[in-house]
């Protein structure tokens, strides 16, 4: 399982569910930053994690989807 690092930026590679049932709206090769939400599990949580994208909520993806 990969973890990733709050705040960092990573290129969005939509794995697993995120193929098949992704709410969030991100593109293939989006490059979207980790984020912890307050009241929110923090990133690395059951192998998920928050991203924004150009600043603003993308939604909740999991650490396998996001590469350097």
């Amino acid at each position: 399982m990969a973890r990733v690092t709050v705040n960092s930026e990573y290129n969005y590679n939509p794995v697993g569910l995120d193929v098949f049932d992704s709410r969030t709206g991100l593109k293939k090769g989006d490059k979207v930053k980790v984020v912890n939400l307050h009241g929110c599990p923090p990133a690395n949580t059951m192998g998920h994690c928050h991203v924004t994208l150009n600043g603003k909520f993308a939604g909740l993806v999991l650490c396998n989807s996001l590469t350097k």
